[in-house]
């Protein structure tokens, strides 16, 4: 449940803060009447991503078990594609990200009003996906569905009160740390989507099983236990690992967390220390298209 609360939380987050940047800005330049567009755009968004999330749960009921299990590997693959891809765009893009919002409304305004509600589709859209994706991936490799699909709506709920309260200057989070420590922890829970995606395709014989399991601490960690029951449900612990999801879920930790580190520790040297204090969170708008506070997204909240 906390793992995918948070995947709820983050992505939440990110596409609300999305949506108030694009909100933010259309007011700003005096276009109120393409917020309208924008809010179909953002409903179909929603429409979508909560049909994949129905489509993934009861579509594989039609398959036979090795047919579910393949899809099953395959869909968790993705997922942790996507999830991967996710948290280095953020970290490449984020300081940078309304700005480019911004350029997009105005190219979508010249356009047609369609471009708008593409727009508003498109940006929310792919971490709406990217949620239901991930959120099923992680509850079919052994969570509990029930409490799965809550702890993604509570994270999402958490992530809309929290743009609420950031867009009219009544929070102050610093989201630079925020979506830092939070891309760690969920590489640690794609690590163990990937592991499952693996055993998954060992069970169709995709991927061949190299011998028995690795080690088993089934009498002492089981997923009867509390601990064990809470490791699976985060980080998809299995007591009885074989080979390949061992040398899977280490590889996949050492190259990920790795290159991810180089990459803040970039972003961190490539920003000049006198600069540090004024630096934006990722996806503030900035001083010059916010010119109240009711309208801005993030005035106050400032980034590592």
């Amino acid at each position: 449940m906390l793992a995918n609360f948070l995947i709820g939380l983050r992505e939440g987050l990110e596409a609300g803060l999305i949506v108030a940047i694009l909100a933010a800005y259309v007011v700003k330049i005096g276009r109120r009447d393409v917020l309208g567009r924008l809010w179909v755009g953002v409903g179909i968004a929603v429409a979508v991503s909560l049909g994949v999330g129905a489509l993934l749960t009861w579509g594989p009921y039609a398959l036979s078990d090795e047919g579910g299990e393949l899809l099953g590997g395959i869909l968790s693959l993705v997922a942790v594609a996507m999830v991967t891809w996710m948290i280095f765009w953020m970290g490449t893009h984020g300081a940078s990200l309304s700005g480019e919002l911004r350029g997009r409304v105005d190219a979508a305004i010249d356009r047609s009003w369609i471009a708008i509600v593409v727009l508003g589709a498109v940006s929310v859209g792919r971490e709406g996906i990217e949620t239901a994706l991930f959120v099923w991936a992680n509850v079919s490799s052994g969570s509990d569905p029930v409490q799965g699909t809550l702890g993604a709506l509570l994270g999402i709920l958490v992530a809309v009160a929290l743009v609420w309260g950031i867009s009219r200057g009544l929070v102050r989070i610093n989201l630079s740390r925020f979506f830092t420590w939070t891309g760690v922890f969920l590489i640690l829970v794609a690590a163990g989507v990937f592991a499952y995606a693996i055993h998954e395709l060992q069970e169709v014989g995709v991927i061949p099983e190299f011998g028995g399991p690795a080690w088993d601490l089934s009498a002492v960690l089981s997923r009867d236990t509390w601990m064990g029951a809470l490791l699976a449900g985060i980080f998809n612990f299995t007591p009885a690992p074989t080979w390949a999801q061992v040398i899977g879920w280490v590889a996949y930790v050492v190259v990920t967390l790795t290159l991810y580190l180089r990459l803040l520790h970039r972003r961190h040297t490539s920003t000049p220390a006198a600069a540090a204090p004024a630096a934006t969170a990722p996806a503030e708008v900035p001083a010059d298209a916010a010119p109240s506070r009711r309208e801005s997204v993030a005035p106050s909240v400032r980034s590592a």
